[in-house]
């Protein structure tokens, strides 16, 4: 069986694209999300990331099983087209992800729209993703 590790989830987002880290399939930790300001900005801060973890596969959270799933796959696609990875890449369904990591984080004092909500969420793309292997 080929190696998929270590693998990045992504969060892909119009002002922030959060992330997550696996070196190995046991331990997911988020890392830090990265403020979009333009789209080849965002590439190639993931590409850096990318490079700097030496990441071999990709999973990316979109909405299954609604109207905005194939148009959220073709830009995906055309995000990930940018970055130029060309290791594998996998969908994973993302629905409340969001609304997940912000109830883990209500309690925090310093609760705010820094990228830890979307980062956080990638992380249960990606523990969603690890369950499915």
């Amino acid at each position: 069986m080929k190696n998929i590790y270590p693998v990045l989830a992504i969060d892909l987002g119009l002002k922030r694209i959060g992330l997550a880290y696996s070196p190995d399939g046991s331990i997911v930790t988020p890392i830090q999300a990265i403020l979009r300001k333009n789209r080849k900005q965002a590439s190639s801060a993931v590409k850096a990331v990318i490079a700097e973890w030496s990441i071999k596969t990709v999973v990316v959270g979109i909405p299954m099983g609604g109207s905005s799933e194939d148009e959220m796959r073709r830009r995906v696609a055309h995000f990930m087209g940018l970055v130029g990875f060309s290791g594998d890449i996998f969908y994973q369904d993302e629905s409340d992800s969001s609304l997940e990591a912000e109830e883990m984080l209500k309690g925090s004092i310093r609760y705010k729209r820094d990228g830890r909500i979307d980062s956080l969420s990638a992380k249960i793309i990606l523990q969603r993703w690890l369950l499915t292997r």
